[in-house]
């Protein structure tokens, strides 16, 4: 199978480059910028015809559309690029998907949520109720993909770290390491995402698919599994919680951190109060074991005292 992986040199796709390797199938990363140390090919993926041409010259199997714009603040007055990258491009991938008979898979976030007062997980089938414009393109995305015809498998995931470029745990490690004290917003929860973690449940999802096709099981051209799935770690915990097993994990323990509301840290945007994804169906579906957050930010810490990553 010739597999290409869209924002390749981000946090996902970087992870997408280690879980991959070893792999009998052709993966072709790519990004719209190069990232040194690691081979990139280039390709902007809101530009219909160069999808398309790349599709064809690499025989495309399977698209996994790691990129998107995610500057949640950012995005109510980049609004134009935000709905470029996170609407328009999926809509190019998921046609070409469609024309070869492909698959797509692609990642979308808890901020389809938000606008209701939830208490339990979100279901993949809860209407969606964004708050922003970063949430309400993500799922016009979502819908496009959909509306496109194409076998597509959509997975929602929440607040997604790992050892590479910027994310919430690193900046915490730092912020912990050099300040006496720190305030962090304890009236939000979700559950926090190793993208080691997702990257392998995608391998596990492009293997079941490629069985499928080779098996002939795909029902008239189907993928039997198309459809919306979301994916975590397990778990529940606050912003504020997850800052104070950070820093107690990294032994930061002189950093005095205290919980505070959100409206302390002013914002364009209202974040969703209560967005832990309910996990049931994607285990169900593809027997996933799937970890639990504090064990998970356990390795991740591991790796990044072995390891220094861009």
């Amino acid at each position: 199978m010739n597999i290409l992986v869209t924002g390749a040199n981000g946090q996902l796709g970087r992870e997408m480059r280690l879980v991959s390797q070893g792999s009998a199938d052709r993966y072709i990363f790519t990004d719209v910028v190069e990232a040194e140390g690691v081979e990139t090919t280039l390709l902007d993926m809101t530009d219909s015809e160069a999808v398309n041409r790349m599709v064809d010259a690499e025989k495309v199997d399977f698209i996994v559309n790691c990129a998107a714009y995610t500057n949640v603040d950012k995005a109510e007055t980049d609004q134009t690029l935000c709905h470029r990258l996170n609407a328009e491009a999926p809509r190019i991938l998921a046609d070409a998907m469609k024309r070869v008979g492909g698959l797509l898979v692609h990642v979308s976030t808890d901020y389809v949520f938000g606008g209701d007062p939830y208490n339990t997980p979100c279901r993949e089938n809860q209407q969606g109720t964004p708050t922003g414009v970063y949430g309400q393109t993500k799922l016009e995305g979502e819908q496009a993909i959909q509306a496109s015809g194409c076998q597509y498998v959509i997975l929602r995931t929440a607040w997604l770290y790992s050892e590479f470029g910027k994310n919430f745990v690193k900046t915490m490690l730092s912020l912990t390491a050099t300040r006496p004290q720190l305030k962090v917003v304890f009236d939000q929860a979700g559950t926090p995402t190793y993208a080691l973690d997702l990257a392998h449940a995608i391998f596990d999802i492009l293997a079941d698919a490629k069985t499928q096709m080779e098996d002939g099981k795909w029902r008239n051209g189907r993928y039997t599994k198309s459809g919306i799935y979301h994916f975590s770690n397990e778990g529940v915990t606050s912003w504020y919680d997850f800052t104070k097993v950070i820093a107690l994990l990294a032994g930061h323990r002189e950093c005095d951190i205290q919980p505070c509301h959100s409206n302390e840290f002013p914002s364009p945007v209202r974040r969703p109060a209560y967005s832990v994804l309910d996990k049931t169906k994607i285990k169900e579906t593809f027997g996933l074991s799937i970890p639990y957050w504090m064990d998970s930010l356990e390795v991740c810490l591991e790796n990044l005292k072995h390891t220094i990553k861009p």
